[in-house]
């Protein structure tokens, strides 16, 4: 049996919560990167995730484990699998979940420093305890000259027409290539390698990582993250994105009839997104809101990483649209009332009142023809301020965390030396508009910035003080015409012993996870 909450506690705990992020999911200490898992089982929806509850800092992982009845609310529950097997001793690395007879299963990468990496499958019946396989590791990297004999991981299962199917993350043996590879089972247990799905067809990716696959409104979506591409001139380590293909897949052959790369995010965290579908047929994706060889300043406070909030996705005309799933709408605060604007103009600087905070969401829709050029600062004092900025001219929005508050740095990931600054500027061209939706979410050490109906998206952390919670509408260019402007306070989505006054009515079983940590 895995340790629970309560054991590890004993080794770790958050000396303070002033980022802790107030409904997106985070670890309750230790260090957490990529989303595993994510599904629906037995009416709940389960997420796990790369966890390290010794320290807040990467280190062996193990999976930790969120459980949700309408992907507002969460609780935690006990950690899931920990690196304790021959063949996973180095890290239970990033894996999927999938339903076959009323069990759970999960599929992962065994990790052991040296050697290959290797699949392996652990099961449950409850969705809670989980047992691996004696037949582990189930899958190990094809005897292939095309495929690299070390870096094979991250497997997502998924089911088409009573057989199983398996994507995992590779490269070329010469490490100059990225790829997916396509397994397939009848059993989950023996697999049969299929085929090189994908590849890398020039700058995407050196090694691709995280492969989720989904199909999403008549077409098939491959996802993966990139590592080593070409970004203006220089090679990064990763590229702070995640990217996808729109396409179809030949179950015959195994080949994906791809499309051209997609970012699924154009600001500066967002990696390992996993996606899952919900039981009315809708695909949401949740991804790490982080990103390596970056500092994470969070951790000095005893945790480290986040996760986006559950976006939805679609496909219109080959081009990806994420937005924020509706469920999200319960965290708006009844006892609050909500700020709700329509046909208002402003020539000059503005704060409306009641819309400010550090945990809220903005609905807006403007004028973009009469609304030529201006500037929404949030988190904003006299001191810090995150800038977004749109010019109807050469239709550009830009993102700015250069005042934010502490700045972060790039980092080596292997040493955590400082290198320099992080990029703190993002500048991505828009379609033309009318009109410029913008859907922005806003919690303590995050920002996520919804686009047009989700044509593009920006995400980013930041690390304002706590008394840096306006929001200024600047025009830059005569005025701003809103249609609306809407502004909701959000609940707290996962209630936290180390953040007081958090409700736990809809999460009552938190306390007895966590009655032990107060």
């Amino acid at each position: 049996m895995a340790e629970t909450i309560h054991e590890i506690n004993a080794f770790s705990k958050v000396t303070d919560a002033r980022w802790y992020p107030r409904y997106h999911l985070a670890p309750p200490y230790g260090w957490c990167n990529d989303p595993n898992g994510f599904c629906f089982y037995k009416g709940q929806y389960h997420f796990f995730y790369q966890y390290h509850p010794y320290d807040a800092q990467w280190g062996p992982m193990h999976w930790g484990h969120l459980v949700s009845d309408d992907l507002a609310y969460w609780k935690h529950l006990p950690i899931a699998l920990k690196p304790d097997r021959p063949y996973d001793e180095g890290g239970c690395f990033t894996g999927s979940a999938i339903e076959k007879d009323g069990k759970l299963y999960l599929m992962y990468t065994g990790n052991v420093p040296g050697q290959p990496q290797r699949q392996a499958i652990a099961v449950s019946n409850d969705g809670l305890n989980f047992e691996k396989s004696d037949l582990n590791p189930i899958l190990e990297v094809p005897q292939d000259d095309e495929i690299h004999g070390g870096d094979f991981r991250d497997p997502k299962v998924w089911e088409h027409d009573g057989k199983y199917y398996a994507v995992i993350g590779s490269k070329t043996r010469d490490d100059l290539h990225g790829q997916a590879l396509l397994f397939e089972s009848e059993d989950l247990f023996h697999w049969d390698f299929k085929s090189i799905m994908a590849r890398d067809e020039g700058n995407e990716g050196k090694m691709w990582e995280c492969p989720n696959f989904a199909h999403v409104d008549g077409c098939d979506v491959l996802i993966y993250s990139p590592m080593d591409m070409d970004i203006d001139g220089r090679i990064v380590y990763h590229d702070k994105h995640s990217a996808a293909f729109v396409g179809t897949l030949d179950y015959e052959t195994g080949i994906f009839d791809r499309g051209e790369l997609q970012l699924l995010d154009r600001g500066f965290d967002m990696y390992a997104p996993q996606v899952t579908e919900t039981p009315d047929g809708r695909t949401i994706m949740i991804g790490w809101l982080d990103m390596w060889a970056v500092e994470m300043p969070e951790a000095t406070d005893g945790w480290a990483g986040m996760m986006s909030i559950p976006r939805e996705l679609h496909v219109r005309d080959g081009k990806i649209f994420s937005t924020p799933v509706k469920e999200l709408e319960q965290l708006r605060l009844r006892t609050w009332k909500p700020v709700l604007l329509k046909d208002v103009s402003i020539d000059a600087a503005t704060q409306f009142e009641g819309v400010e905070g550090e945990a809220c969401e903005l609905v807006m829709t403007i004028d973009a023809a009469a609304s030529k050029k201006f500037s929404i600062a949030v988190r904003a004092s006299e001191t810090e301020q995150t800038v977004m900025t749109f010019d109807g001219a050469s239709s550009t929005f830009t993102l700015d965390r250069s005042k934010s508050g502490r700045l972060i740095h790039e980092i080596d990931f292997k040493n955590g030396d400082i290198i320099k600054p992080a990029d703190n500027v993002r500048e991505i061209k828009l379609e033309p508009c009318d009109k410029l939706k913008l859907h922005v979410f806003i919690d303590r050490s995050s920002l996520e910035v919804f686009i047009n109906d989700g044509a593009e998206v920006l995400s980013t952390r930041l690390y304002p003080t706590r008394t840096s919670q306006s929001i200024i509408f600047t025009p830059l260019d005569e005025i701003i015409v809103f249609d609306e402007l809407n502004c909701y306070k959000l609940d707290f989505g996962l209630p936290h012993p180390h953040i007081p006054n958090t409700r736990v009515d809809k999460n009552t079983a938190l306390d007895e996870v966590l009655s032990t940590t107060k």
